[in-house]
């Protein structure tokens, strides 16, 4: 049959018929299929950036030490500890709101692309995840941040105290796939995993469910935002970055503890790449931020060099081997349903505000003013680069050397596998 012998109405079917399946191509291609992580290292500066330039930074763990605090007035261990009867709401604490936030971005993003699901690990998992998280809130506590307040974001903000965490979350991934490597070897109890649940009857309806979910969040920050409340209005911007963060981790799989943990683990360094380009873009940029009156860079800057880096560094690289996952990692991998993680979060969460109430009592991390005007602690000080080195030239040197000399040890052992543990 000739085109003209075709009725109208079937090319206008079949038009249709193509449009529609247009649309479906473009969806799969966007929330269903993978991101690379370099996609997610590009995208996650520019809302660090977009927060920076807005006189905020990203940080986790004191959204998470918050939700401890609660947790321990809740079941009366408050007064012991010294922790204060009247907290900030966890809806109002910037960075407990931009923890939450990030966990409903990820959700929204399971959601959309129909992969969220209620996953069951082995039981012998959940005693791994409640002792990775115990560790993390140990090493958070003395780094003063996690690998995004410890290690992520003071490096954008020129702090060395990023580079000494840096180098104890190696050795600590190292020691911990060694450690997790005996407890696999070594128990056999609890190993085996819980048999796989009937699909959800409810999951060809995720995408709409996802769809809800973003309209809410639009909502909620138009709502803040617009408001004659200064402070909703700043939580607006966190509403909205939190989200993005945790929608872009999910779609790109990106995770600090796989950036640490895969080399030694696999020999694979993709993340770690991605990670080596997030820094490399995002030092620069925020370089030119911190010299805009909008920010001050010791607001983002831990008091922790080089001591309280280091050790919590280590601690913390064995905690996120054991726990399968870092700060953030973990909190975007709740938000597509892995319980093993919702474990560590609480672990995390809990030993946090614990060890941060106990060394308060020994005035281990009490920060005082020096005559310098910094902040120091028994752990370490602020430090920021551009004002103990030359200027900001030699800061880019020593930061893209480092990031040069970590690029080929990477590449190096993906041909070679000499630092591989397995």
């Amino acid at each position: 049959m000739e085109p003209a012998d075709i009725p109208r109405g079937v090319f206008s079917r079949l038009a249709d018929a193509s449009w529609m399946n247009g649309l479906r191509e473009d969806y799969q291609q966007i929330f269903v299929n993978g991101w690379s992580p370099y996609l997610g290292a590009i995208l996650l500066v520019i809302v660090t950036s977009a927060l920076i330039s807005s006189g905020l930074f990203w940080g986790v763990y004191g959204g998470l030490r918050l939700w401890g605090d609660w947790f321990n007035n809740f079941i009366g261990l408050g007064p012991l500890l010294g922790i204060k009867p009247e907290l900030q709401s966890p809806l109002l604490h910037r960075i407990s709101l931009m923890d939450l936030t990030l966990v409903i971005g990820a959700f929204c993003a399971a959601l959309l692309a129909g992969q969220f699901r209620i996953n069951r690990p082995p039981p012998l998992e959940f005693i791994t995840g409640a002792l990775g998280g115990s560790l993390m809130g140990i090493g958070a506590s003395l780094a003063g941040g996690c690998t995004t307040g410890g290690f992520f974001t003071p490096l954008t903000f020129a702090s060395p105290a990023g580079w000494t965490m840096w180098a104890g979350l190696l050795g600590g991934a190292f020691l911990g796939l060694k450690a997790l490597l005996w407890v696999m070897e070594h128990i056999t109890w609890g190993a085996a995993a819980p048999g796989a649940g009937s699909a959800a009857p409810l999951k060809r309806f995720y995408p709409l469910f996802g769809l809800a979910v973003l309209l809410l969040i639009a909502w909620w920050a138009t709502n803040w935002f617009t408001s004659d409340d200064q402070r909703l209005a700043n939580r607006g911007i966190i509403i909205v970055s939190g989200f993005a963060i945790g929608f872009i981790l999910h779609r790109s799989r990106f995770c600090f503890a796989r950036v640490f943990r895969e080399p030694f683990m696999t020999g694979e360094g993709t993340m770690t790449r991605a990670m080596i380009l997030a820094l490399a873009l995002g030092i620069p940029v925020s370089s030119l931020l911190l010299q805009q009156p909008t920010m001050d860079p010791y607001l983002a800057i831990p008091a922790t060099f080089w001591l309280g880096s280091m050790l919590g560094g280590v601690v913390f690289g064995i905690g996120m081997v054991f726990a399968g996952g870092c700060a953030s990692g973990s909190l975007w991998r709740m938000g597509e349903g892995h319980l093993k993680l919702w474990v560590a979060v609480f672990f995390f969460a809990w030993s946090g505000s614990l060890f941060s109430a106990i060394v308060k009592r020994w005035d281990l991390l009490t920060r005082e003013m020096s005559l310098d005007l910094v902040e120091v602690s028994r752990v370490g000080k602020q430090v920021f680069l551009p004002d103990v080195l030359p200027g900001w030239g030699w800061t880019y040197l020593l930061s893209f050397a480092i990031l040069a000399v970590w690029y080929l040890l990477v590449r190096y052992n993906e041909a070679t596998n000499k630092f591989t543990v397995l």
